[in-house]
């Protein structure tokens, strides 16, 4: 058992931890959903609320352990191990911090959880950001297009430019909700800045494959170099 995995199971079974010391301190119902205003719309059971982010966690983490299996040998996710691990926990720790967001409004109302939600997405952007230029081609992990899979220099010169504006978006998100910004204009402002982020490398991706593919300086395709 690697380190990364008992990491993990460690994150979950705090989590866990945490979730079953509060419980007693919870209200009967706990707020779920928050509107754009940042105020309480939904409310659930407090047994199906607290328990939803756990399983999530353990789901995903059986997931994210299946994937490397399940990839194809020329698209193995071991090529980038170390970066795929680290992307792993930085899933794992942002629903962690959810599920302490989630469960300090319920015992606190007042808290503004749309602001801490937002910060935290923000955070996780910025470090995918970082590490988004040392994954390799695959089917699972990355800005996963036709002419991404198709190319290598397409998919390593996407991906690096990629990193960077998520970095600038989470930078930018958490900047505006650091700086008190009120809620609807924080929220137009840290959703555009990560949907820039996230979809802009698309076109460009189509981009990049077209001009190379224009000037014949495509790398040859598996098929082309057995004929």
């Amino acid at each position: 058992m690697n380190r990364s995995l008992l990491v993990s199971m460690g994150l979950i079974a705090a989590v866990i931890l945490m979730s079953i010391t509060a419980y007693p301190s919870l209200p009967d119902r706990i707020p779920t959903h928050w509107n754009i205003q940042g105020e309480i719309d939904g409310w659930g059971a407090k047994s199906w609320g607290v328990s939803l982010i756990p399983v999530m966690m353990a789901v995903l983490l059986l997931v994210f352990r299946a994937l490397p299996w399940l990839s194809p040998k020329q698209f193995a996710l071991n090529s980038f191990s170390l970066t795929y691990e680290f992307i792993v926990l930085i899933v794992l720790v942002y629903l962690a911090y959810i599920q302490g967001v989630l469960l300090w409004t319920a015992i606190n109302p007042q808290f503004s959880a749309t602001r801490a939600i937002a910060g935290g997405v923000c955070l996780m952007f910025a470090s995918l950001g970082n590490v988004l230029g040392k994954v390799r081609r695959n089917f699972w992990v990355g800005i996963r297009t036709p002419w991404t899979i198709a190319s290598e220099r397409v998919w390593n010169t996407t991906h690096r430019l990629a990193g960077k504006l998520f970095v600038c978006a989470g930078a930018i998100g958490l900047a505006t909700v650091v700086a008190g910004v009120p809620p609807v204009p924080m929220f137009v402002i840290v959703l555009s800045t990560i949907l820039f982020a996230s979809l802009f490398p698309v076109a460009y991706s189509l981009y990049l494959y077209k001009v190379l593919e224009h000037r014949g300086e495509l790398e040859p395709s598996g098929n082309d170099q057995h004929q």
